[in-house]
């Protein structure tokens, strides 16, 4: 039987068929060398997964690896910490390209944007599948910019382990804290890469002790560096006790050279592997039962005795209990260190098979998928990435999406290469897909195979539960996982270059938000203006950008204005009537209600019921009511911000019989408003989490700085040579914080924001903000 794969370039000019003969393996050989010409992105890609070299599998091996040779890993970090190259070296040493792309360069596979190769910085997540020594990996390279920290989230919730990528010289930064809480939430275990061995003021104890620090986590060292910072020339294996040397004459790094320690030539560095070998398996032994009785048992009295592989698969098992991460160091840009990171991927990180999904028992082998993210193709449409939990994905499968309660068809699957895709006939559990013909699915959504196999499964999560409200609620949540999506705290207008474009407008912004669910876009009641809302002053630039080059659309951005919040300081009472006649019907309601504030953070509404409220009035209107405090709370009374942390108790509620929900929901609207106006009010600003590395130099100018801005100095810590001066400053001072801060330090200073809360304002600051907003 014939199956066809085709790989497609970004650029979609050329294209090419290949038609593989599972019985002619010949064929295979030859056809390959055909696609080379075809792949016009500037780079050398090399073959399919699974046909590198001279190893030619069966087709059914390439497509469908089994289940214990699949991993699915992230690659996470601050930003600038070497993700992206440390991504295109496993690229390279894995066989996928033929040349070494750079960052700076902006010629890498995962950063094929527009906007990353310009800026250097990797904004969406892209996946990749490649093979390493029998494996197949799904590695997805995220980005470490805070803006993105909803790509991190959403690749995160599919992903079965995690590589953190610390800068050896800094240690744990502000964003890696994000990234390591946000791998904590979904349990994901994860190992770390001290990267950057070679540059200036790296120090692998500093990076070892700051992950134990701040991390709270217990690092176990796998490896030790040969040299530090410039006489950084390889790394000693601890397990082994064996030292990797790269070969310096060797540009791209494949040369290297595995050397048993001995006692003649690397006597000092032999003493140290032994001691650090000692106290990793007395390390491991703590964490680990089963290893701790045979150390004890057999190994008491000479840990050199012990087999590298029992102490490694031990490792294994740690990592997956997470309570320890495996520590590896390199030079991602020197290529010094990959390979061995790769080994310690497929090694120590689990396959999908031992990760514990609850919710899979309930499908019983039937299809159960996640769709993690969408892209927007021209030619090709909505392209999304679905992560198969269980059963097996086809071309021309009906599907069925939970969230929506919808019923699309597949039209084509395919295997992810960056902006490279293979077309392939089926893919099973464990694999992340490509999917194309999905017209309504949006990041987050859950995808099954019919509508009665996910009610089926619902039904056995209630049976699975004790107690009958636990497991209701239990069933919903897994099977309507998603991503939690932050709240934006910019926002601005966006107009098009003339009327007839707003269509066009309209259309670029929903594609763009079912592929970024943390822009958001509403209108202006008042203006008609169309607003766009987003997570910080790059996000919004991006977006802008994209829709210029994507959409050949002209748009012009108001300013950037910050998102405020409202809320009340004491309780207040309000009634109303709203009494009309609309042809031959009279609509009559009269509201009573209390608005007070709550302590807790809420960003909606909390509604309550007076018992005074009749149980069958309720039953009637109770969605009509619930809108009407929900629209009312959108806009506050002065600065049309939402409100929050507010409570709205219903006291009184008396409807004329034939009166229409509407204008139910217009008198309680209405009412609410009433009551916010008569209220003390307060407004509330973002807050933001700062971090400024600075040189001890210029560390008085940008404290002074912070001092101007409402900042609040939390403490001043020592990184190597540096400053990081840690606080809060209220967002609306620093906008455009990074040309202020560049200016101030000459280009060495850096610096990460990220939303601790919202915190009221100062009666002075409101005021002020107030006359200049033109309110009072």
């Amino acid at each position: 039987m014939l199956s066809v794969l085709r790989i497609f370039a970004v650029n979609h000019k050329k294209m090419s068929r290949l038609h593989i003969n599972n019985m002619y393996c010949s064929k295979i050989r030859a056809n390959l060398k055909k696609l080379k010409p075809h792949v016009s992105i500037g780079r050398h890609y090399s073959s399919l997964p699974g046909l590198i070299g001279n190893d030619i599998k069966s087709l059914q091996s390439i497509i469908n690896p089994p289940i214990a040779k699949i991993r699915n890993i992230g690659i996470m970090a601050h930003i600038d910490a070497g993700k992206t190259t440390t991504t295109e070296r496993i690229l390279y040493y894995s066989g996928y390209t033929r040349s070494l792309g750079d960052v700076d360069d902006g010629d890498t596979v995962t950063d094929f944007m527009a906007q990353e190769r310009e800026r250097g910085i990797t904004i969406q997540s892209a996946a990749v599948t490649f093979d390493w020594k029998g494996y197949r990996v799904n590695l997805i390279d995220t980005p470490g910019h805070v803006d993105f920290t909803l790509e991190v989230e959403r690749c995160l919730r599919v992903l079965d382990g995690a590589v953190a990528v610390f800068d050896a010289s800094a240690g744990v930064e502000a964003q890696t804290l994000t990234v390591w809480r946000q791998a904590d939430k979904h349990k994901i275990p994860r190992i770390c890469f001290l990267n950057k061995m070679d540059k200036t003021g790296a120090s692998f104890n500093y990076a070892v002790e700051s992950i134990r620090e701040k991390l709270k986590a217990k690092p176990l060292l796998l490896q030790l560096p040969i040299g530090e910072a410039k006489t950084f020339k390889g790394v000693v294996d601890v397990i082994s006790k064996e030292k990797l040397l790269w070969n310096p004459s060797s540009g791209d790094g494949k040369d290297f050279e595995r050397k048993p320690l001995s006692e003649m030539s690397d006597p000092k560095l032999l003493k140290e592997t032994t001691e650090a070998r000692n106290a990793l398996i007395e390390q491991v032994a703590d964490l680990d039962d089963e290893f701790a009785d045979l150390v004890l048992g057999e190994f008491s009295e000479n840990f050199d005795l012990l087999p590298a592989e029992k102490l490694q698969t031990a490792i294994h098992r740690v990592t997956l209990a997470q309570t320890a991460v495996p520590v590896l160091c390199g030079s991602a840009l020197k290529n010094k260190g990959v390979q061995p990171l790769l080994d310690a991927i497929t090694m120590y990180l689990p396959s999908p098979e031992e990760r514990n999904y609850e919710f899979l028992q309930w499908y019983k082998g039937d299809l159960c998928a996640l769709a993690f993210k969408v892209l927007h193709d021209k030619q090709r449409g909505p392209l999304v990435f679905m992560r198969i939990y269980s059963g097996m994905i086809k071309p021309q499968l009906a599907i069925h999406n939970i969230n929506g309660n919808c019923t699309e068809r597949i039209s084509r699957l395919l295997l992810p290469f960056a902006d490279q895709h293979v077309e392939i006939p089926s893919l099973t559990a464990g694999n992340i897909a490509l999917t194309v013909g999905l017209k309504h699915t949006a990041t987050g959504d859950t995808i099954v195979s019919s509508k009665s196999s996910a009610l089926a499964a619902a039904r056995r999560a209630e049976r699975e539960g004790e107690k009958k409200h636990r497991q209701n609620s239990e069933a919903e949540r897994l099977l309507l996982a998603g991503v939690e999506i932050p709240e934006p705290v910019f926002f601005c207008t966006i107009e098009p270059p003339s009327v007839s474009k707003q269509p066009d407008l309209d259309h670029a912004l929903k594609c763009l938000q079912r592929e970024d669910p943390s822009l958001k876009v509403r209108l202006d009641p008042d203006s008609g203006q169309t607003i766009l809302c987003g997570m910080g002053e790059l996000h919004i630039e991006i977006i802008h950008d994209r829709i210029k080059r994507e959409y050949g659309l002209e748009t012009y951005l108001g300013p950037l204005q910050v998102a405020y919040r409202e809320t009340i300081l004491n309780s207040v009472r309000a009634t109303d009537t709203l009494d009309r006649t609309l042809g031959d019907k009279r609509h009559l309601v009269t509201v009573e209600l209390e608005a007070k504030p709550i302590e807790t953070s809420s960003v909606t509404p909390v509604i309550e019921y007076a018992d005074s409220v009749s149980e069958d009035i309720l039953k009637a209107s109770q969605e009509a009511i619930e809108n009407g405090i929900h629209s009312a709370c959108l806009q506050g009374p002065l600065l049309g911000s939402p409100i929050q942390d507010v409570a709205i108790t219903l006291h009184s509620l008396k409807i004329h019989p034939g009166t229409s929900s509407t204008m139910i929901s217009a008198c309680v609207s209405r009412c609410v408003q009433k009551a916010l106006k008569k209220a003390d009010k307060q407004v509330l600003e973002p807050l933001m989490n700062l971090e400024v590395t600075v040189t001890r130099d210029y560390l008085s100018p940008v404290l002074a700085d912070l001092a101007q801005r409402r900042g609040n100095i939390q403490e001043i810590q020592t990184r190597q040579d540096n400053r990081v001066v840690i606080g809060f400053v209220p967002l609306a001072e620093i906008m455009g914080y990074s040309t202020v801060l560049r200016t101030l330090t000459s280009g060495s200073a850096t610096f990460a924001l990220e939303l601790s809360n919202y915190q009221a304002m100062s009666p002075h600051d409101q005021s002020t903000l107030l006359s200049r907003s033109g309110l009072t």
